[in-house]
C-alpha cells in the first residue's frame, strides 16, 4: 500500500432504535461539505450504511473490492448513545454480537469471520491522535478505546480491517445536542482525519508519541459506562 492514502472513505450510519437522526452520518456530511482541508491530494468520499449486519457485509466488501486501488483509507462514524466525548476505537472484535440489527438479524454464532482473528487492530495509532488533537477540536473532548462495543459499528470496522489490511478506523460520537451540533462534530472529524493521514504518511509520529506521552487515557468502558447496546 503506498504511504499516502489517494482516496477516503468516510461513512456514517442511518437510523436505528428512537435515533431517527443519527448522528454519525450528520457528522459526515458536514465532514463533506468541509473537505479535508489537507495539503495531501485526496479525494473524500462519503457512503452511509444501514444499521443491519448483512448489507454492511455486502458494502464493506465492496468499498474495498469495487474502488481499488483508489481506496486506501476508511474511516467509519458510529453513533454512542451513551457517550460524552468523541471516541477513537483501535481494534474490533471477531465475536460477541449477540444484539439484533434493525431488521432483528444476529449474526451466525455472534461471529463476523469464521476462522478469523479474535482481534484485529488499526495501523492508526488512536491514543496517540487523541493526544495530538487535544486542544485543537472545539466543544467537546477526544479519547480512545480498545473495546468498540460489539454491535454493528464493530462489525462493519472488523471487516473493513480484515479487507484493508489494517488501514481503518472507527470514531464513536455522541447524540446531537444544542451543545454539540452536527457542525462541531464534522469540524472534529476533519481535525481527527487528517491528523491520521499524516501519521499514515509519517510513521515517525508513532515514534515520538511513545516517547514523550505519560499520559494515561481511560478506555471508554471506564469512563462512560457500558455502551455495548446503543451504539451505531
Amino acid at each position: 500500500m503506498d504511504s499516502q492514502p489517494s482516496c477516503v472513505v468516510v461513512t456514517g450510519f442511518g437510523p436505528f432504535r428512537k435515533y431517527l437522526v443519527n448522528s454519525s452520518w450528520e457528522a459526515v456530511k458536514e465532514l463533506s461539505k468541509l473537505g479535508l482541508n489537507s495539503d495531501m491530494e485526496v479525494e473524500l468520499r462519503i457512503l452511509q450504511l444501514p444499521v443491519d449486519y448483512r448489507e454492511v457485509k455486502q458494502r464493506v466488501t465492496r468499498i474495498w473490492e469495487d474502488l481499488q486501488p483508489q481506496t486506501q483509507f476508511a474511516v467509519h462514524i458510529g453513533l454512542d448513545a451513551s457517550a460524552k466525548a468523541i471516541v477513537l476505537e483501535q481494534c474490533a472484535k471477531n465475536r460477541g454480537y449477540r444484539d439484533a440489527d434493525i431488521r432483528g438479524f444476529r449474526p451466525a454464532r455472534g461471529e463476523c469471520l469464521p476462522d478469523g482473528p479474535e482481534v484485529i487492530a488499526s495501523e492508526v495509532s488512536m491514543k496517540a491522535v487523541s493526544k495530538r488533537v487535544e486542544g485543537h477540536v472545539e466543544g467537546v473532548e477526544v479519547t480512545s478505546s480498545r473495546d468498540a462495543g460489539r454491535y454493528v459499528c464493530d462489525y462493519t470496522y472488523y471487516l473493513s480491517l480484515h479487507h484493508g489490511n489494517g488501514y481503518a478506523a472507527l470514531i464513536h460520537v455522541p447524540p446531537l445536542s444544542r451543545w454539540l451540533p452536527a457542525r462541531l462534530l464534522g469540524k472534529a472529524l476533519q481535525v481527527i482525519i487528517q491528523d491520521m493521514l499524516e501519521e499514515l504518511r509519517k510513521p515517525e509520529l508513532k515514534a515520538w508519541f511513545a516517547e514523550n506521552s505519560t499520559a494515561v487515557i481511560p478506555a471508554r468502558g471506564n469512563q462512560l459506562g457500558d455502551c455495548s447496546f446503543g451504539e451505531n
